[in-house]
Parts: C-alpha cells; sequence; structure tokens
C-alpha cells in the first residue's frame, strides 16, 4: 500500500513537472516569436554598419525611442546590397535597405523589390533631391563626387582644376582610384566621366591610367591610403574635409573644385516589398529622414537631405559645386553593364 501510495505520488510530481516544462517551453517560444516579430532586419553598405559609421547610433537611438530592435546587417556596398536582395528574393530577410544610390535607381526600381511609402519628411527634402517619383527609394543624404588632395603633399599650383587636368604625365603614381564595378564611389566617378566627356570617356581613362597608384575595391581602403600618405589624390567626396576639421581639428586635406562641375549623389532607404514589418519600417525611415539626419551626416560627411537639419560651422570646408552633374537614370540602366565592360577593357590593358 505505501508502495502504491509512493508510485502515485511520484508519477504526479513528474506529471505536474512535465505540465511546467511544456508551459515553460510555450511561453519562451511566444517570447521568442514576439521578440523576432517585433526585430527589423535592415541591410546597409559595410561603412554605415562600421564602427565608425553612423548605423549602431542610429540603432540604439531608434530602438530607445520606438522599443523596436533593429537587427542591421552589413551587405557590402549598393551594388552588393541590391544583389543581395535580388538573391533573396524568394526567401526574403531584410525589411529595410538603406544606402542605394540614386546612379542605381533604375535597376532598383525595376527590380519591383521595394514599395512606394509617401514618407511625411518628404516635405522638409528640396524637390532636386527625389530621385524616385514613387518614393520607393527616400533620400536621406547626399554629396558631390571629387578628388581630395593633401596640401601637404601637393604644391598649390599643381592643384587640379578639372577632370582633364589629372591625365598631365605629372600626376603619374599620384592618383588613388576605385572600381565602379564594386563601389559606388567608383562608379560615381565613371558616371561622372560619361556626363563630362561624353561617348570620349574612354579616352579619358586611357590617359589618367598610367597616373593612377592602384585602384581599390571600395572607398575605405582608397581613402586609407591617402591619409597614410601612400598618394597625395584620391577619389572621394566635396565633404571629406570636413571630416578632418570635425575630428582632427586639421584643415590639411581639401576638395578640388573642378570647372566642368561634379557629379551629384544620392543615398536612398527603402522599404522591401515583401516585409511582413511594414509599419514598423515606416517608423525606422521616418526616424532616418528626421532626428538621425545630422547625427548621419556628420558622421558620413555627406549633406542631410532635410532642410531642417543644422550642420556645425566644419562644413565651410566643404564646398558646395556651382555644377552639379547627374546622369538620366534610364540611360544608366540602360547603358551601365556595357560601360562597365568598355572600362574593364581599357584598365586592363
Amino acid at each position: 500500500m505505501k508502495k502504491r501510495n509512493l508510485f502515485t505520488v511520484m508519477l504526479m510530481i513528474t506529471l505536474s513537472t512535465s505540465l511546467l516544462f511544456a508551459q515553460g517551453t510555450k511561453e519562451e517560444t511566444a517570447a521568442q516569436k514576439t521578440a523576432e516579430d517585433n526585430t527589423l532586419t535592415v541591410y546597409a553598405y559595410d561603412s554605415f554598419c562600421g564602427d565608425w559609421g553612423p548605423g549602431q547610433k542610429a540603432v540604439k537611438d531608434f530602438e530607445a525611442k520606438t522599443g523596436i530592435k533593429v537587427d542591421l546587417v552589413s551587405a557590402g556596398d549598393g551594388p552588393q546590397m541590391l544583389t543581395k536582395v535580388e538573391m533573396e528574393k524568394s526567401n526574403p530577410v531584410a525589411d529595410v535597405v538603406l544606402g542605394i544610390p540614386n546612379d542605381l535607381a533604375a535597376k532598383a526600381l525595376e527590380s519591383d523589390l521595394f514599395e512606394s511609402y509617401d514618407a511625411p519628411a518628404l516635405n522638409d527634402i528640396p524637390e532636386f533631391l527625389k530621385f524616385d517619383s514613387t518614393n520607393r527609394l527616400n533620400p536621406f543624404d547626399y554629396g558631390d563626387f571629387a578628388f581630395c588632395y593633401d596640401s601637404e603633399k601637393l604644391a598649390a599650383e599643381d592643384v587640379p582644376t578639372s577632370l582633364e587636368d589629372l591625365t598631365d604625365p605629372k600626376y603619374k603614381g599620384k592618383i588613388i582610384l576605385i572600381d565602379p564595378r564594386t563601389s559606388t564611389v567608383g562608379l560615381g566617378l565613371l558616371l561622372w566621366t560619361r556626363e563630362v566627356f561624353g561617348d570620349d570617356y574612354l579616352t579619358w581613362w586611357e590617359g589618367v591610367k598610367d597616373n593612377a597608384l592602384t585602384i581599390t575595391d571600395g572607398w575605405s581602403s582608397a581613402y586609407g591610403m591617402f591619409t597614410e600618405g601612400e598618394a597625395p589624390i584620391v577619389l572621394s567626396y566635396t565633404t571629406s574635409p570636413a571630416y578632418h576639421v570635425m575630428w582632427e581639428d586639421t584643415t590639411r586635406y581639401r576638395a578640388a573644385i573642378f570647372e566642368e562641375g561634379h557629379s551629384l549623389t544620392i543615398e536612398g532607404i527603402a522599404i522591401v516589398k515583401s516585409s511582413k514589418k511594414k509599419e514598423n519600417a515606416k517608423k525606422f525611415v521616418d526616424f532616418i529622414l528626421t532626428d538621425a539626419q545630422e547625427d548621419i551626416a556628420t558622421t558620413n560627411t555627406m549633406y542631410p537631405t532635410n532642410s531642417t537639419s543644422q550642420l556645425p560651422e566644419a562644413y565651410e570646408w566643404a564646398p558646395i559645386p556651382e555644377t552639379q552633374l547627374s546622369l538620366d537614370y534610364n540611360d544608366i540602366s540602360k547603358n551601365l553593364d556595357t560601360w562597365e565592360k568598355e572600362w574593364t577593357e581599357v584598365m586592363s590593358k
């Protein structure tokens, strides 16, 4: 009798424990699912996500303001991000993609990957920056491509004043270029030469090829070599000198302003059409276009698109060119593959 009672008690304890464990597992699963449902996956370019980029602070501030968690994923440069989202079309991962430039607008819109969003902040963004009339790509920062130079290594009389100047043999081994196939900055120069020289653009590339110290895969490596003193001229932005004024208190690095004008670049943020978290995604876009504008601009050393933003005095060293150039996006979409192939042929000879 005692054994039977003991067995009954043990059975009851075992069943109770199993029920409690099952309940605990259900609660943990439910909590995990709730956390996943409240987490946005955001693809952004590498430098945005890096230790020195604006991404980590932007995410932290957004999470504190909204309670929405963000998984910020470094997804390469603009072209690489777009390719990644296209490859994942049947099994989508990202909810938001940040950093698609105007140069890739036609290709991005043709892919039909993104959803239109008329963000309220668009009312404070100048019309010339709205490069997508469907508002699938909302502009969050912008700048102008430029060649920056080291004023301690390059004499004032040797500062180039045009793209054509850079083909002069006196610059042999003094220029760092960037590959347009792997970098939006490199692509910016390719399109810049198309804007200035038209069908004769390859003549410029043939002339500048011998003056290039190297052609890097991305902006970070190119600019790192430049600041380490390996060459006195590098492809970058007109805003790059402001970084050194703000964070290093030096005006050593400057942007050369060219008489023919500079190619305008605008970076956009988009909501992935297949996202199941559209409302949270819209909140993130709104945050990037408002509260995060000044931090992103000063950390990226670009200009904010929101006209209500305030910038530090250091931006006096970030000249805005009188002429800002931009190719038709449909023209880019139709011809980019050809231009890149032609560029590859010329530069590999």
